[in-house]
C-alpha cells in the first residue's frame, strides 16, 4: 500500500508520504523515503514501480540541479512541474516508460505555494489538494469536504490527521508510519508526527533565519 497526500495553504504546502517499501504482500522495510528534494524550494513525492520511482525521480532531481548550475537560478515549481511532465510523456512514448505517480510541492517568491498532481500517463494538474495510492480512494472525499481556501496550518494538520485516520481503518496492510513535510515562507514553526493512533505537535524549533526562503522540515515518529 502506497499513499501520498498534499494540501496547499495560502503560504505553505503540507505533504505526507508513507514510508513502507513493499513487494506484493511482503513489507521489506518501514523507513523508505519517497520524497526527493529537487531544490531548496521544490519537493517531489513519487510512488510506483520500485525501480522506476528512484531512477526517474533522481533523473529529474539532477537535471533541476544542473539547470541551476548552468543558469545561476532555480526553476520555479511551475517550470519544474512542466519539465517533469514533458520527460515523463517522452518516456511514455519510448520503449522504457516509467510507471510512476507524482506530487510536486514548492514555493515561489512571486507565485507563492504550488501543488501539482501528475499520474503515470503524464497528466498534469495544479490542485489545492491531491492524493495518490489506494488511500486516495478513501480520503479525497474528506479533502473535498473539509478543505477551504485560506486554510490555516493548524487546520491543514487536523485535516491531514483525519485523512490518515480514515486511510488506516480499512487497509489491512496499513503501514502505520508516515513522513510529513511542511513547505512555507520562512522557518517552519510546526512539527507533525504520526504513528498508529498517536499524534504529537511541537513548536520547539530553532530561531528563524534572516532570509525568507522556503525551508523543509522532516519529522519521523
Amino acid at each position: 500500500m502506497e499513499y501520498l497526500i498534499g494540501i496547499q495553504g495560502p503560504d505553505y504546502v503540507l505533504v505526507a508520504a508513507d514510508t513502507v517499501a513493499a513487494s506484493s504482500i511482503v513489507q521489506m522495510k518501514h523507513d523508505h523515503d519517497k520524497m526527493f528534494k529537487m531544490s531548496e524550494k521544490i519537493l517531489l513525492l513519487c510512488v510506483g514501480e520500485a525501480g522506476d520511482t528512484v531512477q526517474f525521480a533522481e533523473y529529474i532531481q539532477k537535471n533541476v540541479q544542473l539547470y541551476k548550475m548552468r543558469n545561476g537560478y532555480e526553476l520555479s515549481p511551475t517550470a519544474a512541474a512542466n519539465f517533469t511532465r514533458r520527460n515523463l510523456a517522452d518516456y511514455l512514448r519510448s520503449r522504457t516508460p516509467y510507471h510512476v505517480n507524482l506530487l510536486l510541492a514548492g514555493y515561489d517568491d512571486h507565485e507563492g505555494p504550488a501543488l501539482y498532481y501528475m499520474d503515470y500517463l503524464a497528466a498534469l494538474a495544479k490542485a489545492p489538494f491531491a492524493a495518490h495510492g489506494y488511500g486516495a480512494f478513501l480520503t479525497l472525499s474528506i479533502l473535498d469536504r473539509y478543505y477551504k481556501p485560506g486554510i490555516t496550518r493548524e487546520e491543514a494538520v487536523e485535516l491531514l490527521k483525519k485523512c490518515l485516520e480514515e486511510e488506516s481503518v480499512p487497509i489491512c496492510d496499513h503501514p502505520g508510519c508516515f513522513s510529513p513535510w511542511l513547505y512555507q515562507l520562512g522557518w517552519p514553526d510546526l512539527r507533525v508526527a504520526f504513528e498508529t493512533e498517536e499524534y504529537c505537535a511541537s513548536t520547539a524549533l530553532p530561531e528563524a533565519p534572516a532570509c525568507s526562503a522556503a525551508v523543509t522540515c522532516e519529522v519521523r515518529a
